[in-house]
This record gives structure tokens, sequence and C-alpha cells, in this order.
């Protein structure tokens, strides 16, 4: 049988769901034709444009407007305006019969049986045999669509169901119906993890699947334990959020934005397609949801739910809390509990578990019945919604954002542990978990020669967790594969003669120890290895150089340190570039300032597709000082073309840099030139992108890697340039755009990337550019303003305008 590959997919229904997934798809690269019905009647401005309902704007209006208010939608959800293009839009009465020549048809239409049947009759008539048809259903039994349909429909027809919204939310259900073959499955899990970035699960077709079932009832459980300790919205939300690894939004202001009708629709189709699950009367709604779903407070969509947005008669902007006693809205109050303060020195999120069960405050009792109840009620789901504890985890992770899935934080805490701490609460586990101890086997999963084993419940036995041989999982081999360590970073060797550089400060900020770690991970793999690649599978790759540093030296007037730090850094960054063995970054997340200064020195970058990337070094009052002034203006000169206007191609390098453009994908950084086309990637699943990277450093050094040879040739514009950007910077302060402090530092960047005030254009070094731009930053750092600016972002994370 051929290799079945996915050029062109039809997705059916451009709802908020159906237009997202058609700009997932557009993102990776897939010609997409997405449809939607005929209106029915002309709007006010067809009529006045005098259309009838023949003209083909008409008849693709609902479509259009879909996908136009989708691409204009927050958070973005196309990595690059461009990739629209890849969306043709269609109607289900005049470009149906195109359906005939995709590689997969995708229904999305609005969760009625009736409907989707209707709508799969129509798609059969044109639909070419062994084209596979799937349905995004949330929670229709898969069993009931295809009833009637033809052998070779039911043969490749399953659900796939995505989650809102589908760039950013990484789970990708796939649920079998009664005659699926065994091959289409394994087609969309390995499709889903490799080329649409998923976490792929196959679940079985039970109500809700795998994540809403467990995510709801969570939810659920919630709302019933906040009534029974009293506890306010804010402080479920201070216990629900980041300290468990979950998050921002926690529990409310994530029922906020999604909506509160939302989860009711799935809540309430669990209590009535789940009559046998142990835990029915949890899916009842409290009174207080069937006050505020009467009230019409579902959240952001109408405006207040759980938070609601207040401005004063003074015009002062705050957000309001709901009162679940009185149903009124009040000011938001401060959430404090003992038990978290006891956390606030374990960073790693995992280790915290077992202290939050053991407090002995109100925050205590809270992790130890809404834990107990979660570990009981997930060890009943299997066999019933999935014969594998490990695709639970996955869909936690994927779906909801969980740090850790259910078993992984009962394995935190101790399963034995786990069960007398639901004992205690009147719970008791599934009796495949006290097998699982009798067999001899004392946690949910193990590691071993740096793979992922679970429990497999037939099986009574420890077994590998499928799918993992493209990944390489930091975690896994760390402690078995360290070659060196610090307080900054950990050097693993990833095999096949390629180290890597792992950064374990602080949100994985660059400060001397990580900069030790760097020039040490250089030093060993020149001297007994091949390559070495700089990444992470943190949060984020990094957040930058460690401005507290800077800022207390600066304070201190340390400037010869200062000086000696800065110049630390940028050495090392160009040892990146000019070591003998190449260099490969792999940035993910936020990766700016001096973690985009790094990124800009390596020999390749494998970036992520959710890569936010930029020199964001103006916020705090500098200029990049780690090499980023002297890449972009070498990278400028690097685009001079003859014909171009060379000062405005340096004009845009410029700008990136002064108005601290970041990049909201890794495609956007090309445009910025932060990646460079021919030379730097994008991978759109980060679970790879070790194991991609590790690859790339290998492919380098068996071709033969031979270091660059240090520029001499950047071609600089000297007075010419300088003399534009102080007219521009001088224009832009006096018609009160940028504050004086702006005027500033834009002046001392415009210093370096001119090369100085030289008479005339000139071919100059790395090394001078690097000079400039050290001198241009050390003098900022003398200036108040700047250390108001550092300061403020060292207090709040938020840039200041001075």
């Amino acid at each position: 049988m051929s290799k079945r590959r996915i050029k062109k997919i039809a997705i059916v229904g451009s709802g908020i769901m159906g237009s997202g997934i058609a700009c997932h798809f557009a993102n990776i690269g897939v010609d997409v034709l997405l449809l939607d019905i005929v209106p029915r009647e002309l709007n006010d401005k067809e009529k006045a444009k005098g259309l009838t309902l023949e003209d083909k704007a008409v008849r693709n209006r609902l479509v259009n407007d879909a996908l136009n208010a989708s691409i204009k939608s927050k958070p973005a959800p196309l990595y690059h305006p461009s990739f629209k293009n890849r969306i043709t839009t269609g109607n289900l009465e005049d470009d149906i019969a195109k359906v005939a020549d995709v590689d997969w048809i995708m229904e999305v239409v609005v969760e009625r049986l009736d409907i989707k049947q209707q709508v799969f009759e129509k798609l059969e008539k044109y639909r070419t045999p062994g084209t596979l048809i799937t349905s995004n259903t949330s929670g229709i039994p898969i069993k009931f669509m295809s009833e009637g349909r033809s052998e070779d429909f039911q043969k490749h027809f399953c659900g796939t169901h995505f989650f809102n919204p589908a760039r950013y939310l990484k789970l990708f259900e796939i649920i079998p119906g009664p005659k699926t073959d065994a091959s289409v499955l394994e087609f969309l899990n390995g499709y889903g993890e490799q080329f649409l970035g998923k976490t792929s699960v196959v679940a079985k077709d039970t109500p809700a699947f795998i994540g809403n079932r467990i995510g709801i009832f969570s939810i659920m459980s919630l709302f019933h334990t906040v009534k029974d300790l009293d506890l306010t919205i804010e402080e479920v939300d201070k216990l629900s959020g980041p300290v468990i690894g979950r998050p921002k939004s926690a529990t409310f202001r994530t029922v906020d934005v999604v909506g509160l009708d939302t989860l009711v629709h799935v809540a309430n189709g669990i209590r009535e397609n789940c009559p046998d699950d142990e835990r029915h009367e949890l899916f009842q709604l409290p009174d207080f949801i069937n006050t505020m779903m009467e009230n019409k407070w579902l959240g952001s969509k109408t405006g207040q739910g759980f938070y609601k947005k207040h401005v004063s008669p003074e015009g002062k902007k705050d957000i309001l809390s709901l009162d679940l006693n009185t149903l009124e809205y009040r000011e938001k109050q401060r959430a404090k509990f003992a038990t978290l303060e006891l956390t606030k020195t374990i960073d790693k999120v995992a280790d915290r578990f077992k202290v939050l069960a053991k407090g002995k405050d109100k925050a205590g009792e809270f992790y130890r019945k809404t834990l107990s109840a979660l570990f009981a009620y997930v060890s009943n789901r299997i066999p019933e919604i999935t014969d594998d504890l490990y695709k639970i985890d996955d869909a936690m992770k994927a779906g909801f954002g969980w740090e850790h899935g259910p078993f992984q934080i009962w394995d935190a805490i101790g399963v034995e542990a786990g069960i007398a701490m639901m004992k205690a609460e009147g719970l008791e586990p599934s009796a495949w978990v006290n097998d699982m101890l009798a067999s001899g086997s004392t946690s949910f999963y193990t590691i071993k020669d740096g793979a992922t084993y679970a429990y497999d419940i037939p099986k009574k036995s420890q077994e590998k967790i499928p799918g993992q041989d493209s990944f390489i999982i930091l975690d896994n081999i760390r402690t078995s594969n360290e070659v060196f360590k610090n307080s900054g970073v950990v050097i693993e060797d990833l095999g096949d003669g390629i180290l890597n550089c792992e950064f374990q400060s602080k949100m994985n900020t660059i400060g001397g120890d990580v900069l030790t770690g760097l020039n040490k991970a250089v030093d060993l793999a020149e001297k007994d290895f091949e390559g070495l690649v700089i990444g992470n599978q943190g949060a984020n790759f990094s957040v930058g150089a460690n401005i507290g540093m800077i800022f207390m030296m600066a304070v201190e007037q340390e400037y010869d340190e200062l000086n000696m730090a800065i110049k630390y850094f940028q050495d090392t960054m160009m040892r990146m570039r000019y070591s003998a063995i190449p260099t490969v970054a792999a940035p993910h997340g936020m990766s700016l300032g001096g973690a985009c200064e790094l990124s800009m020195h390596a020999d390749k970058v494998v970036a992520a597709a959710e890569t936010y990337i930029g020199l964001v070094e103006f916020g705090v009052g500098v200029i990049p000082g780690g090499g980023g002034s002297k890449e972009m203006a070498l990278r400028a000169s690097d685009t001079f073309r003859k014909g171009d206007v060379e000062l405005n191609v340096l004009q845009e390098y410029f700008l990136t840099i002064g108005m601290a453009k970041v990049a909201t994908s890794a495609y956007e950084a090309f445009d910025l030139g932060v990646l460079q086309k021919g030379k730097d990637i994008v991978i759109v699943n980060k679970d790879r992108q070790i194991a991609t990277a590790k690859a790339h450093a290998k492919l380098m050094a068996d071709a033969g890697y031979t270091h660059p040879v240090k520029r001499k040739d950047v071609k600089v514009l000297g007075k010419q340039a300088l003399g534009m950007f102080l007219v521009g910077t001088d224009a832009m302060e006096a018609s009160h755009y940028i504050s004086e402090h702006d005027q500033k530092i834009a002046n001392k960047l415009a210093y370096v990337m001119a090369g100085g005030d030289l008479s005339e254009p000139s071919l100059v070094t790395e090394q001078y550019l690097l000079d400039l731009e050290r001198e241009a930053f050390l003098s900022l750092c003398t200036e108040r303003k700047t250390l108001e600016r550092i300061q403020h972002m060292l207090k709040t994370g938020k840039p200041l305008r001075n």
C-alpha cells in the first residue's frame, strides 16, 4: 500500500474551531479548502450594493467572515500572516464536489448528531474512496455518526478532537469508530505528533473522551470543594495555578475565558450519559452555577463571570471578584496560605506536592480533598476511557496545560501515601492500583536507559511508552549522562559525539555561571566531542541576561567589573560562532534579549514554531550589549544589494531593536532578521527539538565542519547613517512619540549601528562594533533613568517608560 500523505484537506464548518483548525493546517504547509453553508438572506451591506443571493461574495460570506474573524483574533491562529494564502474558501453547494480532490475531509459543524449525519451523507456522494474522513466532535459518540455510511467510509472514519485554540493547545484526541481501520489510527497518531506538533492520544468512544472527562471532573470537584471549605475564588485560583504547575488562569479565570456555558454543556453531557459513574453526583451543577447561567454571567464573552472588569466614576480600571456566598461583585482579596509559603524555595513543581498535601491549614485540606478525589477518579476510569494510564496524563498536560498529569502527581506524593490520603477522605483507588503494589511496582512510572516506562495493567509490569524514539527527554538523561554541572548549567552527552548545554538558572537567565558553563561546553566539545547543542525543555528557552546582576553592579558603580562582565558575555557569544565545532541553538517559548543574541551567534538555529524571540533591551533602558547590536549591523551589511538604498535597509534593522520587536512565532523571526533563511529551521513539535538539533549538529560535523573566518568586511555607513538616525530621533522626541531618555538610548544604538561617526562608508571588523556596543551599553548603565527602568522590570516584570 502506498504511503499516505496529506497535501490537501477540506474543513467543513468555519466556526471558531473550524477556522482555527484550517489555520493550523495552513501553518504546516497544507493546502486547505474551508467550506460552510450558503446564507439564506442578504445583509444590509449586500442590499446597499445591489447584490443578489446568487453573487459569489454573498454565497461565501459566512465562510469568509468567519475566517477573517479568526485571523484577526488574539492570540493569532497563524504562524505568519502570509499563510492565510494557503486557505481557499467556498460553500457546500457550489464547491462540495472539490472534496473529491483532497486527502482528508474533516467535519467541524455544530454539535448536533442529525446535522452531522446530513453533512456526511452529502460528503459521501463526492468523497473519493480511501480518503480520510473525520469529525472534530467534542463528545457525540463516534459510533452513531457513521451509521448508514458505506464500508469504505466507515473504515476511514473516526473522531479527531482538537482543543481550542488549535494552534496553541497540544492535545489531539483520536477516537475510533466500530469499523475504523487500524492503519488509519496509526497514521493519524503519527501525523498528529510529527506534522501537527500535537500530543496524539487514542481514546475510547466514551462521553467527553479523555481530556474533557477528567478535566471537567476536576473543575466540578473544585466547584463543590470551594463551598465545603468556604474558600473565595481568589483563594482557589491561588491554590490551583502555577504553584502546582497549572496555567496562571488557574480555575475560575480559565472558566471565564472558555465560557461557563461551554463547561456546563460538557458537564451536563457527562451527567446524562454516564449514569454509572461513581462520582455522578459531582456533575450536578451547584446552585451558584445555575444562578450565574440564569444571569448570563458566562465570563469574558458576556463581560462578567467569576471576575468582572470595572471602571470607577473616576475612570480607574480594576477587576472585581464574585462572592460565591452573596453572588455580588466585590473588590479582589489577596489570598495567602502558610502552606504555600513553605514551597517558595522549592523550584521543581513535582517536589512541592508532598509539602502541599501535608499542609496544616485550609490549603493543605484543599489539596488532600481535591487530589484524593482526582486520584480515585482517574484510577476508576481505566479501562473505561483508556487502557493506558499514561494517556490520561498526556491528555491533561496537552489539553489543559498541566505540567504534571494525575498519575505523575500521585507518584510525586508516593503511591502508598496517596492511598492513605484517599482513605482518610473516605475514598478508595481502583483494585488495579493495589494489584500494582502487590506485583512489586511501587510507582506508575520508571526511567530506564533514558526512556520512560509506565505500569501496564493487563501485563502487571512496567512497559516502555511507545513513540519516544523520536525524542530526547532531558529529565531522563540528566543524571546518567552528565558531563559537567555548575549552578547555571548541566552539560549532558546526547550520544553520537554531541553535547547539550542545558540552562538551570531561574527562568533560565544568562548570568556568570551560565556563561562559564557555555565556555566549558565548547572546551569539552572541542576536546572530546564533535558538536554542541544549546537547548533545554523548560517553559521558556531563556528570558535573557541576568539584569539583577547588571543592576547591582551599576548601583554600586562597579563599572570595571560591569565592563568585564559585558565583555565576557560578548566573548562567549563570539566563541559560539568561532569555535572548532558546530553549535546549534534550540530556542522555544520566550527567547529574549541575551537568549536572542545567543541564538544569533550559533551556527544554526532549530527553533520551535512557538518561539517568541527578540532583542528587548530598550525596555530596560539599554541597547543589546551581548553582540546583538553588532550582529544586526552585520546582518544589515550582508543584505545590502546593488541598487538598494542602504540607509533604508539599515533603518529596518535599527527599528527591530529600537522598537523592541518580538516575533510571535519562529516564522515571524525571519522577517525581523533574527532567524536567517537557508540556515535556520523551524520545527512544529517541541518534543522533537533536542533530537532534531542533535541530528543537525551531527550532520554538520560529519560534513567536515570548519569554523568561519572572523569578519573584517562589515560595511558601516558612518556619518551618513548617523545623521539620518539623529534627525529621526529628534523629530520623534519633539512630537512626544518617545521620551527624552528613549531618544538617548536610540542615539547610542544609532552610533553603534552606523559604525560611529566615520566620515564615509567603511569596512570594519566585528570587534570594532563590539567595542562600540559595549561602550554604549556601559554609558547607559550610568543613567539614573536606566536604573529606574531596570528596577521597575525586576519588581513588576514590565517595562517602564520614563
